[in-house]
This record gives structure tokens, sequence and C-alpha cells, in this order.
């Protein structure tokens, strides 16, 4: 049976097509999902796309946190039992939720940064690395504005202790992110948000590489082979 992954749509949304044809790409059905519904439709794993949710009003991803859909997703998230992505804004979004720790802040030239991006992969314990190779170095593409990885010493510490930094900038930090950190799990795995953008690193004619689809496959692969997505 064909693994059904929803892709959120909230009003600013503008990378929820490309993330819907990374997921069709990667051989699951891509399953679209309104902010407004609370209503997750049975869909088999999650992701937040990139953009700009609610224009970005208060700050990024702050309104998302409290969208109707949200209700739904938060509690399955928590439990474990549902993989979610969230990029760039996606990322945002989940740190607003309390579902990853820290935030993202504006960077630190203050510029919006618009790149093609090398990344370390520190992690392929999570439900959305399992394809890569710890070590592996992936070239995907950035973004983002307020792109900027902060959270305490402590906090940071602990992500580091636990194996939850699951991406890393390679050659150092583009944005000014904490520990060039790019992307970070939660403690079950099935949560993972990172700023730069896998999607748009799934085709050879249009992305800098290919790179970026192992994020896609990974959680086909877990879902697949019936493992929970917090194993």
């Amino acid at each position: 049976m064909t693994a059904r992954v929803g892709v959120v749509t909230f009003p600013g949304s503008l990378d929820d097509k490309d993330a819907a044809r990374a997921v069709g790409l990667a051989g699951a059905e891509p399953v679209p999902l309104w902010h407004a519904d609370a209503d997750l439709k049975g869909v088999d794993a999650v992701v937040l796309p990139g953009g700009f949710s609610y224009g970005d009003y208060l700050r990024c991803g702050a309104i998302a946190r409290f969208a109707p859909l949200m209700s739904e997703l938060v509690p399955a998230a928590r439990s474990g039992a549902l993989p979610v992505l969230g990029i760039c804004n996606g990322f945002q979004i989940l740190c607003e939720s309390h579902l990853l720790p820290g935030a993202l802040t504006r960077n630190s030239s203050l510029r919006f940064v618009n790149r093609d991006q090398a990344l370390r992969v520190e992690s392929a314990d999570t439900a959305w690395t399992g394809d890569y190779a710890e070590g592996q170095e992936i070239l995907v593409v950035l973004k983002s504005g307020e792109g900027s990885y902060v959270a305490d010493e402590e906090t940071l510490d602990e992500l580091e202790a636990t194996g939850r930094v699951v991406v890393r900038y390679a050659g150092g930090s583009p944005n000014g992110s904490r520990r060039d950190i790019a992307g970070i799990a939660n403690e079950h795995g099935n949560v993972v948000g990172l700023m730069p953008h896998p999607e748009h690193a799934v085709e050879a004619l249009t992305g800098p590489s290919t790179d970026g689809l192992g994020f896609f496959t990974s959680v086909l692969s877990r879902l697949t082979a019936g493992t929970p997505a917090h194993a």
C-alpha cells in the first residue's frame, strides 16, 4: 500500500507544491492538508513546508502554531507516532509549537541568504534521514532571512549529547546559527526541522543536486518497513 504523506498549506505557504512533488518523486502519495481543517486525513507522515505562514506577522510561525490543523498534529507528533518534517518556515513552526527546542532568528548578516548549501548529515537515526550515512555531505538550497538557529548552552549541549543535531552547515554557518546547526530532531526522532530546502534538490534539471530526495525516501523506508517512527 502506498504511503500517504500530508503537505500542509497555510496562508503564505509557497513551497507546498515543491514539497508535494518531492513526496511524489519519492514514491508516496502527497495529500494536501489545509491549515483551517483540524483533520490529518489519516496520513502516515506530514511535511510543514517553507514560505511565510500568515505573512510572518508577530514572528515567523507564531500564528501558524495556533492553526486548527496543529491541534491534531502536535499531540500525534509529540507521542512519537507521527513523522513530521518542518522545512524553513516549517522549522520555525515546529519551534513555536514547542515540538522542537530553540528558535530561529534574523540572519547574522541581517540579509536574506539564497544559495546552494552543503550540509553534513550528523544523524541517520531519525525517521527522515535513515537513507543517508552519518558524515555524508549533501548539497541542497538555502533561502531564508530568519534562519539563524539559537538556543541556550544547556539546550545545545543536550542536543549534542543525545544525537539530536541532524544536519550541520558544512564549512561554517552562513547565517549565524549556533554550532553551525542546520537541523535538529526531537527526542523520538520522528520530528525533524531544518532550515535548508531538500525539496528543491530532488531533480537534476531544477536543483543543484538530487541529494534532498533522501529526506523523503527515508520516511517511506521507515513506513514501509513498519518500523515505529520513534524507533
